[in-house]
């Protein structure tokens, strides 16, 4: 009886090696065996790919992944060395929690643990609004932190109580607060012009107008200042710095008269701790603009 898997093979001249009967345009496949050694590394894989799907996480499923019998994972290995840089620092840490910030820089070590802690802080909870420099993006309202011109005065207990609580949000009742009256409906355009015009002076961007030095004195002097130097208890913004917030040109400042501003910053305590709300607003203090409890 004729093996039909023996069909068209023959042992091939050139090489003395048996084909596999298969032939392509006069080209036969000749029927060589793997070496030994591949065979048994891919043998191996097979073992070893099988043992790692057990041990290590590996196969995802609808809501996470299998976590391996050794329940190890990256995010672990991530958490504890964490953990071991916390521990590390936790003397300095306790320090910070309970140091009096009026004279933190004073204290070399301290200070400088906490600006490194807080410029993480920053890089990962206010770089996305204040930007990666901290110079902020005035067309979207986010204040730069560089300079000196703070709505709440920048000395390093100011600029923490403004981390902590936040501005004009509805989640912490000590949150900053102020609001500015929308004008639109309550002067005509021709006032909110001459209006727009008298505040500009102020900070020498246009020639001053007796109808809006009167208007101003009517309806903005009572937060703003009648020079127009603004107050920190209300957080009402300096007029004659040349500092905007949304911008110094006759339309933006037509638009904060027409519409006010209403920019809101989330309390970061509960998110943070107090630890790294002094360290973020150490970094913060540091950049530049930061002022010591005197100069206030």
């Amino acid at each position: 009886m004729t093996d039909p898997h023996s069909e068209g093979r023959r042992i091939d001249d050139a090489t003395g090696t048996e084909t596999t009967g298969h032939s392509w345009d006069g080209i036969e496949e000749l029927n060589t065996p793997l070496p030994r050694w591949w065979l048994w590394t891919f043998y191996a894989t097979i073992v070893w790919g099988i043992a790692y799907t057990i041990a290590f996480p590996a196969w995802p499923m609808i809501s996470g992944a299998t976590e391996g019998v050794l329940g190890w994972s990256t995010r672990g290995e991530v958490a504890a060395d964490i953990d071991r840089v916390a521990q590390s620092n936790s003397a300095l840490t306790e320090s910070l929690v309970t140091a009096d910030l009026a004279t933190l820089p004073a204290n070399e070590e301290l200070h400088r643990f906490a600006i490194s802690a807080g410029a993480s802080v920053f890089a990962n909870n206010c770089s996305q609004c204040h930007g990666r420099g901290a110079a902020g993006v005035q067309a979207a309202g986010y204040p730069n932190l560089l300079d000196d011109d703070w709505l709440w005065g920048g000395t390093l207990e100011n600029i923490a109580y403004t981390v902590r609580h936040g501005i004009r949000n509805e989640e912490d009742a000590d949150a900053r607060w102020s609001q500015m009256p929308a004008f639109d409906e309550i002067l005509s355009d021709e006032e909110i012009t001459a209006l727009v015009t008298h505040v500009r002076s102020l900070s020498d961007m246009a020639e001053p107008n007796a109808e809006g030095e009167s208007l101003y004195i009517d309806n903005c002097a009572a937060c703003h200042g009648d020079a127009g130097l603004g107050d920190r208890e209300q957080g009402a913004p300096n007029l004659t710095d040349a500092i905007w917030l949304y911008g110094g040109d006759a339309e933006a400042v037509e638009y904060s008269i027409r519409n006010a501003r209403f920019g809101v910053m989330p309390p970061w305590e509960q998110r943070l701790g107090e630890a790294q709300v002094r360290a973020v607003a150490a970094y913060v203090h540091s950049r530049g603009g930061g002022e010591d409890p005197a100069g206030e």
